[in-house]
């Protein structure tokens, strides 16, 4: 996959995971207030029982009625506590899972934005690279147009301007490689009957031709 696409698609897929993320912790936060509430009606209950019996072992009730009632508020609380503490751990299930999720997803994330900031440093640098390479050609173009005629240098310009950036094209087998069309017998005689210096050109693209071992005349 290129780069530029497959950074397209980590940037959705990060953006992606901070809505789940946000989504993991608003879940998270949310069960942490219910567990503190569960967590804070288990110590009322238990606080209440401890009371009751501190006051059964105490002594403190005489009355028969009023002993049975306290003995059996006693193991309604127990009771109570129970149901109250499987609530607890049923929420401290649900919160281990919603903390698990958010942190799964912040390892995704972070590994996808390794990943973009892997892929935007080699983008840089082959840009840099390639920054490089054109800055060189262009000063041996420059070099090298230096040596030729001015004449000829305005030709090719002018055919480069016309053909899409290129002004020459090597002649290879009798074909043009700009138009990729092959010269008929009377231009390749043509060419052939030219002197070496002589500038020539395509009939169909107008582009100069390079002639080469290759050429085919």
């Amino acid at each position: 996959m290129p780069e530029h696409a497959e950074l397209r698609e980590l940037e959705t897929t990060i953006g992606a995971l901070r809505d789940q993320i946000v989504g993991a912790e608003t879940e998270a936060s949310d069960v942490t207030r219910e567990l503190v509430k569960a967590e804070g009606d288990v110590d009322q209950v238990r606080a209440r029982a401890g009371r009751d019996q501190q006051r059964l072992d105490a002594g403190q009730v005489s009355s028969p009625k009023e002993l049975e009632g306290l003995q059996h508020e006693i193991a309604t609380l127990a009771r109570r506590q129970n149901d109250l503490e499987d609530v607890v751990l049923e929420v401290m299930e649900r919160l281990e899972s919603a903390q698990s999720r958010q942190a799964e997803l912040t390892a995704q994330r972070e590994q996808a934005e390794a990943r973009v900031a892997a892929l935007t440093a080699s983008r840089d640098r082959t840009t840099v690279e390639i920054d490089n390479e054109v800055t060189t050609l262009r000063q041996q173009r420059d070099t090298q147009a230096g040596r030729i005629d001015a004449d000829l240098v305005t030709l090719y310009e002018k055919i480069r301007a016309q053909q899409a950036g290129i002004g020459a094209a090597e002649l290879r087998q009798r074909r043009c490689s700009g138009c990729r069309l092959e010269l008929n017998n009377v231009e390749i005689g043509q060419l052939r009957a030219a002197d070496d210096d002589e500038v020539m050109r395509c009939d169909e693209c107008r582009r100069i031709l390079i002639r080469t071992s290759e050429s085919g005349l």
